[in-house]
């Protein structure tokens, strides 16, 4: 159970990153932030916890928050969910804490797991299959993916290119292709109690993502990562239709402003009813929101 207010809020956004802790560290390797920077356009923006729920609270939305550990790939210490989990709580009424725990830390991974789940009330977990150098079906990630699917909490899981790394020697080691949304239908299979959350328009394989979507009953697609005005035409048509109840609001804030995200959806030809859908409900089914939260 959560503290949010379902009925006061506009929105929930399903994708936000903490990228620096309380005291300065950040998630990714400087040469990498500096990449990331440069390939997006601008500085890159680092709002710590407690910054993100201020920003939130003044828009009437809630945030799905979590870090993205790669430290078995990098090297680089990761962000402590114990402390965004723990931060989130002292929010309630606007972020939802989700958890990052490389799968390279098996079974001693999925313990922690599932205490944050038990104990820190961490309601998912994030994986990024291209930076953590994992392919999703290779069942490696299958320890923390069981918890979850006992916990009843979702697995957010980036689907695409990525721009971290991106025009670094060698693209900085990051291979796209295990990012590919086909390799989660195997994961669909394989754990069918497992609600699945497919991150960004998953550029080049956005037919790819919605098979899977269509064809699984418990994944989902966020809309996080592009600003709508260049959302792939097929993708605009499966939201409007077949694929209503199962496409979630997601900014990938700081990288793209919540802000900037509904204005340009705003201009978007989205059928009236299916708004509210993508912008709060669907996101209230997904993230199992709704069993005794504030209504």
């Amino acid at each position: 159970m959560s503290g949010l207010d379902l009925d006061a809020l506009e929105a929930i956004d399903v994708h936000v990153h903490v990228e620096t802790d309380l005291h300065g560290h950040l998630s990714l390797p400087g040469d990498y932030l500096e990449a990331s920077a440069e390939y997006f356009g601008g500085e890159h923006h680092t709002p710590d916890v407690h910054e993100i729920a201020a920003y939130y609270r003044e828009r009437r939305t809630a945030a799905v928050v979590f870090t993205v550990d790669i430290e078995n790939a990098t090297g680089h210490p990761a962000l402590s969910n114990e402390e965004i989990a723990d931060a989130a709580a002292e929010h309630p009424d606007v972020l939802v804490p989700f958890a990052s725990i490389d799968p390279a830390k098996g079974r001693a991974g999925a313990r922690t797991l599932r205490r944050l789940i038990e104990e820190r009330g961490v309601r998912g977990i994030k994986f990024h299959p291209s930076l953590q150098g994992f392919a999703p079906n290779d069942r490696s990630a299958y320890p923390l993916l069981e918890v979850a699917a006992e916990h009843g909490v979702p697995a957010l899981f980036h689907t695409g290119q990525t721009g971290i790394g991106a025009g670094m020697p060698g693209g900085g080691g990051i291979r796209l292709g295990l990012s590919n949304p086909m390799l989660l239908d195997d994961v669909a299979v394989d754990l069918p109690e497992l609600t699945i959350i497919m991150a960004h328009p998953s550029f080049p394989w956005q037919d790819e993502a919605l098979a899977v979507a269509t064809h699984k009953p418990n994944v989902y697609i966020d809309l996080s990562g592009w600003s709508p005005k260049y959302f792939p035409p097929q993708l605009v048509r499966y939201a409007n239709s077949l694929l209503q109840d199962k496409v979630l609001f997601g900014s990938d804030y700081p990288v793209i402003s919540p802000d900037r995200w509904r204005d340009d959806f705003a201009k978007l030809e989205i059928k009236p009813h299916v708004r509210p859908k993508i912008l709060k409900d669907n996101a209230i089914r997904a993230l199992g929101l709704g069993k005794g939260e504030k209504a």
